[in-house]
């Protein structure tokens, strides 16, 4: 079983080799979510991602072992950590990817010197050709999460953390195959038994939550954290967790989106959905962690730059400062320079507009003018439509 002393040997043997990220307050969140609230800025590791830790631990052991080669299985940040040391180490690297990984994370993992095989349209079918290849060509194959070596090297982040904030009350992790928050929770239980460990999954990959807690969620194909999409828990990692974890709660992807753009907006530091899931999880719980002192872990920053503005766009969505409206009005020169004017006076900023003749109920002299306009916020947008209706016409906002 692993113990503390494995992590603090990880934590000598790492010393150097990463950065030793910082964990400090925000106050701004600490004030939204009602706790005190710490971040651990693992996205600020070379490769933008805490699995650096457990690639490096496990690459010196097979190092020092004399092994020549390794072989892991990984669309994303887990093989970028074993391509990166590898290559410090002098070790062949060869990552097995699913034929659908966007390209600009296959080109990542080859700068780092790894030789990439695309394989298989699901991570099974890649792990499945990984393990093959490993045998075939003499490979040390690193899993991603089910491994000693792997988990003590996670459980790094948690010393960290604590040698930062001795006292902290609870710290909230994102949870996948597990790895993270089971070397984080053996190395927190025992420094401060009395800390309290809760894990996040995506409602859409709930399978740690549903393999430790007895539960039947069902088990959806995509998310925004793909980054914790592991639909098969780890045998070691689930273990660990139902003996040291003290909680597991699942986020919704409208709560992983918020929590991605309010680390953007106000840390002004780009976090992708799976290491988003902590602050998902204070937005959809606050009751569980008012008033105490809660530490997060951002625990990646490589997100799609489609995805993110995508998130960004659907942000402003909801609160009002990107908003569709429909205005009626009679459709005769000079409407539209009404229109548009009145919008300008009330402080707004248009994006686009489109007139809509064939598919409306109006009377046929009438238009339905849309509009997307660039609001101060949801007061503003009221404050908008108000000066069009008071400008003699019927506007509404669509959602």
């Amino acid at each position: 079983m692993i113990g503390i002393e494995a992590i603090e040997r990880a934590a000598e043997r790492l010393r150097g080799q990463l950065l030793d990220t910082p964990c400090v307050e925000s106050r701004t969140l600490s004030e939204i979510v009602g706790a005190q609230v710490f971040l651990k800025f693992e996205n600020l590791q070379f490769t933008a991602s805490f699995k650096e830790r457990g690639a490096c631990n496990k690459l010196v052991d097979l190092s020092e072992g004399g092994a020549h080669g390794v072989i892991a299985m990984s669309a994303g940040n887990h093989a970028q950590g074993v391509a990166y040391h590898a290559q410090r180490l002098g070790l062949r690297a060869t990552i097995v990817m699913p034929r659908f990984t966007p390209g600009v994370k296959i080109e990542r993992t080859r700068g780092f010197g790894a030789e990439v095989v695309l394989h298989g349209d699901t991570l099974d079918a890649a792990r499945a050709h990984a393990l093959a290849l490993a045998e075939r060509e003499g490979l040390a194959f690193v899993h991603p999460y089910d491994d000693e070596a792997i988990i003590a090297g996670q459980g790094t982040v948690a010393l960290e953390m604590l040698d930062a904030v001795p006292d902290l009350d609870v710290l909230v992790v994102s949870v996948g195959g597990g790895g993270l928050i089971a070397g984080m929770a053996i190395a927190a239980k025992a420094r401060k038994p009395d800390i309290r460990i809760v894990g996040v999954q995506t409602s859409r990959f709930p399978a740690m939550v549903n393999a430790v807690q007895g539960t039947h969620h069902p088990q959806g194909t995509s998310t925004i954290a793909e980054g914790i999409a592991v639909g098969t828990p780890g045998v070691l990692t689930r273990e660990i967790i139902a003996r040291e974890v003290d909680d597991l709660l699942l986020v919704d992807e409208g709560d992983i989106e918020q929590a991605v753009l309010m680390l953007l907006e106000i840390e002004k530091t780009l976090v992708e959905g799976a290491g988003a899931a902590g602050l998902a999880a204070l937005i959809r719980h606050p009751e569980q962690f008012r008033g105490q002192r809660v530490g997060l872990v951002l625990s990646g920053g490589n997100i799609d730059p489609l995805l993110l503005a995508a998130i960004i766009e659907r942000g402003m969505v909801r609160a009002g400062r990107l908003a569709r409206v429909r205005v009626s009005a009679r459709d005769v020169p000079g409407s539209l320079a009404h229109i548009t004017a009145t919008v300008a006076e009330a402080g707004a900023n248009i994006d686009e507009v489109h007139h809509q003749r064939a598919f409306t109920m109006l009377a046929a002299q009438n238009v339905d003018v849309e509009l997307v306009l660039q609001t101060r916020g949801r007061e503003h947008l009221a404050a908008v439509l108000e000066a069009l209706r008071g400008a003699g016409f019927e506007a509404v906002e669509q959602r």
